[in-house]
């Protein structure tokens, strides 16, 4: 057992924590947001991540996981402290690390005995260096440390199950003493550790998001070649995914990547290929293509419904992806506002992320469940493929539209189904 604190309570901060806290170590979450962390101590998540919130209450209880705003009292007593705050995207394209910054100089003038600093936090490649000098400055008392890079691969909607059954965990230590104390406490899940230096560590983290949102603009590119020639993409990609040098997942057409990260990791990538000198076209067209994805959603509603003009469309799915509350670079924002410049009403339901777009969108219905955003609509637009929409009542769903219009932006449903039953259908590269 191990005592750990985790500096920024987060998606990746309070999943790493409870998980920590499950494989039988006393954690500490620490937040400067005061309510987040009453919100905490109640037993309540801030964020809707499944199990999270039953794993946190069970984990409270047995006396292994608590909460504090400070950093004092929360490195006071750890053997490893993680570091798990925002790294967002700056308007030239760089990761913004004025949150990292300041969460190490605040620990640094906490440490009161040797620690593992760990840098959870996405951050481009050689910024390890930058963080061991600036505890360096801002350490009072000089005591032993090692800087670790430890990057996360969480996916939200399935975040706990990813920490606990991780493909690989990957460790970036400049000494023997940090790689074996990060080593042990990764033990009992018994997967695959990598040791690295700190510079291969945390560039492992931006290559393999870049080649994720490359895959995703891959599979988006072919399925526009399809929709030109008549070919099926969900079959190419099957016919593609045998092949186990390719690998079946990320090859799904629709309307592209977003979320929190890997817009901006990719964005960062690009950045710190730019600095070392280095071509990074390929990359800049993964995000062309991604960027017109959204808009081909707005171009097939022109297509079939022409003026686009005081028509009223219903839009299934807020969230970036299903099973999360979190509209961060969610396509489905993009689209809406898109189609709200086109002069569209619009309807919307989404299982999780209402309440968080009802704070960035304006002008919107939001409705009690999929039927109500269909009722009077001249289409329907799927967006986050939820498993609620899976499961539709489609012949209640056709009778309740105007007009019998599905824009399938995630390739949920079979086209000829659809056409049987009566609708003008539409998916991604069918």
């Amino acid at each position: 057992m191990k005592t750990i604190c985790i500096i920024g309570s987060g998606h990746v901060g309070l999943v790493t924590g409870a998980c920590l806290a499950d494989l039988g170590n006393r954690v500490i979450c620490m937040d400067d947001d005061v309510t987040k962390i009453d919100t905490l101590r109640k037993g309540t998540a801030p964020f809707y991540e499944p199990g999270l919130e039953e794993m946190a209450h069970r984990n409270m209880n047995r006396g292994m996981l608590s909460f504090t705003t400070s950093v004092a009292e929360g490195i006071k007593q750890a053997e490893i402290v993680f570091i798990c705050v925002g790294t967002p995207q700056k308007s030239s394209g760089e990761a913004d690390l004025s949150h990292v910054e300041m969460a190490f100089k605040r620990a640094a003038k906490a440490i009161d005995s040797y620690k593992v600093i760990v840098e959870k936090s996405t951050v481009p490649v050689r910024t390890g260096n930058w963080i061991t000098n600036t505890i360096k400055l801002n350490s009072p008392r000089n005591h032993a440390f090692d800087v670790v890079s430890n990057p996360e691969f969480l996916r939200e909607g399935t975040a706990i199950h990813d920490f606990m059954h991780p493909d690989r965990i990957v460790i970036g230590a400049e000494s023997e003493r940090a790689a074996n104390a990060m080593t042990d406490l990764y033990k009992p899940l018994n997967a695959p550790i990598l040791v690295t230096n700190i510079e291969t560590a945390e560039l492992i983290k931006h290559a393999s998001n870049s080649f994720l949102a490359l895959k995703i603009s891959y599979i988006n590119a072919i399925a526009n070649i399809c929709e030109r020639v008549g070919a099926d993409v969900v079959k190419v990609a099957e016919g593609m995914g045998y092949d186990k040098r390719i690998g079946r997942e990320f090859l799904e057409a629709g309307v592209g990547y977003g979320g929190y990260c890997l817009p901006k990791d990719l964005a960062a990538f690009i950045r710190t290929a730019e600095d070392a000198g280095c071509d990074c076209e390929l990359l800049r067209t993964v995000q062309k293509i991604n960027d017109s994805q959204r808009q081909q959603i707005v171009s097939k509603a022109k297509g079939i419904l022409r003026n686009l003009n005081g028509k009223t469309i219903g839009v299934l799915g807020l969230s970036f992806k299903p099973n999360t509350d979190d509209i961060r670079e969610s396509p489905s924002i993009d689209i809406i506002r898109k189609l709200q410049q086109e002069g569209v009403r619009i309807k919307a339901y989404d299982p999780q992320a209402m309440e968080n777009a009802k704070a960035i969108l304006d002008d919107i219905e939001y409705c009690k469940d999929p039927y109500d955003v269909a009722r009077d609509s001249d289409g329907l637009i799927l967006i986050t493929e939820w498993d609620e929409f899976r499961s539709l009542g489609l012949s209640r769903i056709k009778g309740l539209l105007k007009q019998p219009v599905v824009i399938d932006g995630r390739n949920v449903y079979e086209p000829e189904k659809m056409k049987q039953m009566g609708f003008v259908y539409q998916g991604v590269g069918r």
